[in-house]
């Protein structure tokens, strides 16, 4: 039977005979603050369900679990061996819903440069909170330049095997990120992590390997996709490369595959999303709302441009890409070729570059989800999946400039996610797709900024192409109003138009305090129940939930500010 949030708070404030009082959870080493001791019973069966007072000094378990993370997530903690669960006897769980699960993105650098999980009691903590709060699962981003850095074929999963056994013991699932991108230069990249060195060694000699501009700036975020099948990584191509990955991760998590591991998102591109490297923040070279620039300016996409003008009767065609686009900080009616009117976007030479531009892209696509598809076929309960980036400014333009050159040929006349939504319904994956939590009206009016017209025609893609759709927010949102833009958009309509699950971002201290957590708590549970009961019902049961651990939260803040 579903379990309510005040069903929860008796559940996870009482204390069962021959429990040690604050023995559930071990301690993390640093020194702790004086809290108010505090507990909460429900009352007996057939009678009004409330709060009672205070009865006696205790520590409620959530409020330990989720001091344990705030003060850990802001203090670089010494490894230690994660607890044993079979100690966690008062672990609560939770049942699923009739409405869209929720999962929580896990720090990108959940694990070290030297393979080891960090930060692990408050890893620990945080997952246990993130369960008692009916969250679903976590998703974790598995970088190939850690698991691979020191040589091909090497692999270092130790701090990942760390990781899914703790999940595991805590009963959260996992959505596993292939990520084969380097992080940092992208929107909310707080860390940096490279390409595999040997990769980046071969880039160095050969930066045609890289995506490049046609001012010749190389971009180190991800492979050229124009390489895709050469042998151009030490004797392997970039697409065995992710394949050789995929099925050394596939062997090495077996036992914990359709079980705790249920989703592997596989990496295409800049920030783990099918998309060319158009709008790199890296070096101050894009900013918002700039429609950005083509990546085709290495001799290997060259060469595949060369042969399609060859195949049109075009050869003139194959020289270059646009030399009228502008650069990567204009608008679209800055340039000859995005303007509205006589722009060259919408002229013969415009439609054929776009077509082979954006083919190339979903060629890309196609070859690397046929690989996991392949690999992980014999993994049933396991589900692959591929993010699609929300670009939602310049949306209202007839030209979409900022689409097109991320290689989505999205148009006023054209619809460029139901190519998308079809190759990835040939392989059976789910179409992961931000921006989510934006409104029209919180953008710019003046870069026709449309995401929520942007979330429906990706929606109704997906729908005619028949492909499972998922979503996650762009940027870290806290307030109701994101909540509630999530909610409308991933449960709309009947019950097959909803989304498979919902991913947040991003767990981290702000998450934990105490408005917030509240917002969170209240929003998982609605989302659980698929607007099943109302928000203001959902709300009074949060503050309840919230308010038997308010002492763990005034202790997170006080540590947060210190930190």
């Amino acid at each position: 039977m579903a379990l309510n949030l005040p069903q929860k708070i008796g559940a996870l404030t009482t204390i069962t005979p021959g429990d040690q009082v604050g023995a559930t959870v071990p301690k993390p080493s640093i020194a702790p603050m004086p809290v108010a001791n505090l507990r909460c019973a429900i009352r007996a069966s057939g009678e009004t369900e409330a709060l009672m007072p205070p009865l006696s000094p205790c520590r409620s378990p959530i409020r330990t679990d989720l001091a344990v993370a705030c003060r850990a997530l802001t203090t670089d903690l010494t490894a230690e061996t994660s607890p044993d669960v079979q100690e966690q006897k008062h672990l609560l769980e939770v049942p699923k819903g009739e409405g869209v699960p929720v999962y929580v993105m896990l720090p990108l650098d959940t694990v070290k440069p030297d393979g080891s999980l960090n930060r692990k009691k408050a890893m620990y903590a945080s997952l246990m909170g993130l369960k008692k709060a009916g969250v679903e699962g976590v998703m974790v981003d598995v970088w190939w330049g850690l698991v691979e850095k020191d040589a091909p074929t090497v692999y270092n999963w130790n701090g990942y095997t760390e990781l899914m056994e703790m999940a595991k013991q805590v009963g959260l699932k996992v959505q596993a990120v292939m990520s084969f991108h380097q992080c940092g230069g992208n929107v909310g990249d707080s860390v940096t992590i490279p390409l595999p060195r040997w990769a980046v060694e071969e880039m160095e000699k050969d930066p045609d390997l890289c995506y490049s501009d046609q001012w010749g700036r190389r971009n180190y975020e991800y492979v050229s996709l124009g390489c895709d099948t050469l042998p151009v990584l030490k004797g392997r191509s970039p697409v065995q490369c992710y394949a050789d990955f995929m099925r050394a991760f596939r062997d090495q998590f077996a036992s914990y595959l359709g079980n705790t591991i249920i989703e592997i998102q596989v990496g295409m591109g800049p920030a783990g999303e099918l998309r060319y490297p158009s709008y790199p923040e890296l070096d101050g070279t894009w900013k918002f709302p700039g429609i950005g620039a083509f990546q085709c300016y290495d001799k290997y996409m060259r060469s595949s441009l060369q042969a399609a003008a060859l195949a049109a009767g075009k050869p003139e065609w194959g020289h270059s890409g646009p030399t009228d686009a502008g650069g990567y900080n204009n608008w679209p009616e800055d340039t000859a070729f995005f303007r509205k009117e006589g722009g060259g976007w919408n002229g013969p030479y415009g439609e054929f570059f776009l077509s082979w531009y954006s083919q190339m892209l979903l060629d890309h696509g196609e070859r690397i989800v046929s690989a996991a598809s392949s690999i992980f076929s014999d993994c049933p309960g396991v589900k692959i999946s591929v993010k699609v980036a929300g670009i939602h400014w310049h949306y209202g333009t007839r030209s979409h400039a900022a689409e097109l050159t991320a290689g989505y040929y999205n148009t006023r006349f054209r619809d460029g996610y139901l190519p998308i939504s079809r190759m990835l319904a040939r392989h059976g994956a789910v179409f992961n797709f931000t921006c989510l939590e934006m409104r029209d009206c919180e953008q710019p009016a003046d870069a026709c900024c449309r995401p929520e017209a942007l979330v429906k025609q990706v929606a109704s893609a997906a729908k005619e192409a028949g492909v499972r759709l998922a979503g996650e927010n762009a940027l870290p949102r806290y307030d109701e109003t994101a909540h509630e833009q999530v909610l409308n958009a991933a449960t709309s309509g009947d019950a097959d138009d909803k989304m498979v699950a919902f991913t947040y971002l991003r767990l981290n201290p702000e998450l934990f305090k105490y408005e917030n957590w509240k917002k969170f708590v209240a929003f998982v549970e609605q989302m659980r129940k698929g607007k099943a009961q109302s928000r203001e019902v959902v709300e009074r049961e949060a503050e309840l939930f919230v308010q038997a651990t308010s002492p763990l939260v005034q202790e997170a803040g006080v540590a947060l500010m210190s930190a």
